[in-house]
């Protein structure tokens, strides 16, 4: 696995933590502006989620990282993007999919006690393409 630094978010909180994860999944872009990408191709996406928080659950985790992978390479690795519910009525870009991945983790962490934060996704789809979504303060409401 790639070990890089990430664009950093600025903040107050105690703890900062961070989990990788890459996948196989494949899609397309439904639209003739698209060029190639209209057509149904595949990426080993690489993904880098931020999350932050004051306080530690019962077990000492911010959140437990293995419940980060169930969230979003389980949900989406070896897959066709564009087959999954979310993506029915949007095309599947890096943006889409960075923008998703924050809404499906922040999800989550709402109904955690110690309530964590999910700063930033990062979705990188080639070696030198990646995304980065950062939600603004009323989307954290």
């Amino acid at each position: 696995m790639l070990q890089q630094f990430y664009p950093q978010v600025p903040h107050t909180f105690r703890f900062e933590l961070n989990k990788d994860m890459h996948l196989a999944a494949a899609h397309f872009i439904n639209d003739e502006h698209a060029g190639a990408c209209q057509y149904t191709h595949g990426h080993t996406y690489f993904i880098n989620v931020t999350i932050a928080g004051d306080e530690l659950d019962s077990t000492g985790f911010l959140i437990n990282f293995k419940d980060i992978k169930t969230l979003i390479h389980k949900r989406y690795d070896h897959s066709l993007l564009n087959e999954h519910p979310e993506y029915k009525d949007v095309n599947p870009t890096t943006e889409v999919v960075a923008k998703q991945i924050w809404e499906t983790v922040q999800t989550h962490l709402n109904t955690l006690t110690n309530n964590p934060t999910c700063l930033q996704v990062l979705v990188r789809e080639t070696p030198t393409s990646y995304v980065v979504y950062r939600p603004k303060p009323e989307d954290l409401k």
